[in-house]
């Protein structure tokens, strides 16, 4: 809006400079383009993500499946992701020896990390696999993934927007600069005259 109001502020204005005019029209493209060219790159790498997570999250669930292991005893208990400042373990989570079933009908065994609070030999909980029967991460659910492509796309947006906003940035500065190299050049000529009565005379 400071764009289109600069050129409607210097349409007619006898002080108005070239360079005044370049400036508000820099300004009303680089207004456009945030406008025009921003939400279409969002739109573009937030698709993209949206396409390649989909397809990984399609592959992860292809190859990996869940199966019930059965505990044979408790190994140790682990501290996972202590506050460094606090020193306070924020999730004790169980480590024990579990046996399962691969795929194939060959029996496992390993040490796995359980949520479980109190195990014992014989309960049960699940756990993911790959197609050899080796534990596996959990896939990456379709939620997950829609929620980090929109991210992706939001960033992509930023970016945009940072570029075009560093684009009107550097062509205003190089603007001045001229603007300024100019002005040095008409006070070289006309400095060394400066408050010298009578000359030209």
């Amino acid at each position: 809006m400071r764009a289109i109001s600069g050129l409607w502020r210097w349409r007619h204005n006898p002080l108005c400079r070239a360079t005044d005019l370049a400036e508000a029209w820099v300004a009303l493209a680089a207004l456009l383009l945030t406008l025009l060219v921003v939400p279409v790159a969002g739109v573009l790498a937030g698709g993209a993500a949206q396409d390649a997570l989909q397809r990984s999250v399609q592959e992860q669930h292809a190859s990996r499946q869940p199966v019930t292991a059965t505990v044979v005893r408790e190994l140790e208990r682990a501290a996972l992701d202590i506050d460094p400042e606090t020193g306070a373990a924020q999730d004790l989570r169980t480590r024990v020896l579990a046996g399962w079933t691969a795929p194939d009908g060959t029996e496992r065994r390993g040490a796995v990390t359980t949520s479980l609070k109190d195990p014992r030999a014989g309960d049960r909980f699940r756990i993911w696999t790959d197609g050899q029967g080796r534990m596996a991460a959990r896939p990456l659910d379709s939620a997950t993934a829609a929620t980090h492509a929109v991210l992706a796309g939001f960033g992509a947006a930023l970016v945009a927007a940072g570029g075009v906003e560093a684009a009107r940035r550097l062509i205003v500065w190089r603007m001045v600069h001229r603007r300024y190299a100019r002005l040095d050049r008409a006070w070289d000529r006309v400095g060394p005259d400066w408050g010298r009565t009578g000359t030209g005379s």
